[in-house]
This record gives C-alpha cells, structure tokens and sequence, in this order.
C-alpha cells in the first residue's frame, strides 16, 4: 500500500500533515451554482455545464447531483492518484450494482452506503478502502499522517460554519490535511471558493461531524 503521492508527517513536524494540490470536483458540474440551487431554490437541472457529468440528461443529472458528494469526493482521490477521473456519473453508475445507492418504492434516493461503496473502489479503482463506523480526531489524524485521504460525514452546512451546526453527518467531505489544531477539507457542495477549499478549528469541525467515514489510501 502507498501514499496517494503525498507529503507524510515528519518527526520533526508531528503535528502537520497535508496532502498537496488535490484538485478540487463539485457535486454540481458550475461550481458558481452551488449558492443559488442551495439557499435560493435553482434548478440543478439549468446548470448550463450539466453535460460533463456524463448524465444522459438533464432530468438524470438533476436527480442525482444532490446524491453525489461521495463521486465528487472519489473524483477527487482518482485525479490526486492519477491525474484524472472519470466523470461523476460514469462513477455512480459504476457503484449502483455494488448496492451503494437504493433506490426505494416511490423512487426515492437512499445512500451513498460506505461498504458497498469501500466494495466497489477495492475492485474497480484499486483503492484499500476501510470503513470507520466510529471515527475519532485523532484516528483521523493517524489516517492521514498514513498517507490515507479521509470521507468524513458532516453536516451540509459545514459550508458556514460561522453558524452554529444544526445537526452532525448526512453530507461527505474529503479531509486533506491536519495542521496544529486545524483541520482541511474539501467539500464538493461549498457554495463560494473558501468553502470548498475550507481550513477550519478542530473543535468547530467536530460540531459538524458524525463520527464516522471511510479511509482511502493507493495501492
């Protein structure tokens, strides 16, 4: 197993780890969007760029953006790895048979669910994937000093987190680094620059956070 090409902890910084230059993927294809499909009710399917999801159509990609925080995450770990990812939807498509996403009786949308998910990238991205149920700061800190990239659920409103946190989890965001007492992330629904590319107190995070996430390291 291998670090997905990252700078690790050093003995003589144990306090900082950061992961270098992972680009950043949103779960809606015009980043510039995000603010009005979240707060002021706009159709995800007039996203002018919708196309470069790989959905087949509007309507596809508008029903399942909303659902997709985990592909753009997994988009994020591919490109950092190899220098690409596959469009969002050819991933999603990818993870439906390993069951990572449900689809109920009146249609409606359930998961991303991790072990399916950890499934699908062990056998079609040759990603060590390991679910954490229960997940601390400073096992997460360890996972990343180990050169993995970390899924952490986290409330959606983590993109203000001058706010108070109305609830912890439902939402993934890609942790990318620790550095004395911050913590970095990347969150594919930020609705401005510095939300989706955020550095915020440990102790802040953990307001937002469920506890839980999925560790993901190159093989």
């Amino acid at each position: 197993m291998g670090c997905l090409t990252c700078r690790p902890t050093t003995a003589a910084n144990p306090e900082q780890t950061l992961h270098d230059d992972v680009e950043i993927y949103t779960q809606y294809m015009t980043p510039d969007l995000i603010e009005a499909i979240a707060y002021r009710g706009a159709d995800p399917a007039d996203d002018p760029r919708w196309a470069e999801s790989g959905a087949a159509t509007r309507e596809e990609y508008a029903r399942w953006a909303q659902h997709c925080c985990g592909m753009a995450g997994l988009q994020m770990i591919l490109d950092h790895r190899d220098g690409y990812a596959p469009p969002m939807m050819e991933l999603l498509r990818g993870v439906l048979p390993y069951g990572g996403y449900v689809e109920d009786g009146q249609g409606r949308i359930k998961g991303l669910y991790y072990q399916p998910f950890a499934d699908y990238v062990r056998a079609e991205h040759s990603l060590d994937a390991t679910v954490h149920p229960h997940l601390t700061m400073q096992e997460i800190s360890g996972l990343l000093a180990a050169g993995c990239l970390v899924m952490a659920s986290v409330h959606k409103e983590i993109r203000r987190p001058d706010l108070p946190a109305p609830g912890r989890g439902g939402h993934l965001v890609l942790l990318t680094g620790h550095d004395h007492g911050r913590i970095h992330l990347h969150n594919p629904s930020g609705h401005t620059p510095g939300a989706r590319r955020a550095s915020l107190p440990v102790d802040v995070f953990e307001t937002f956070f469920g506890g839980r996430g999925i560790a993901l390291l190159a093989r």
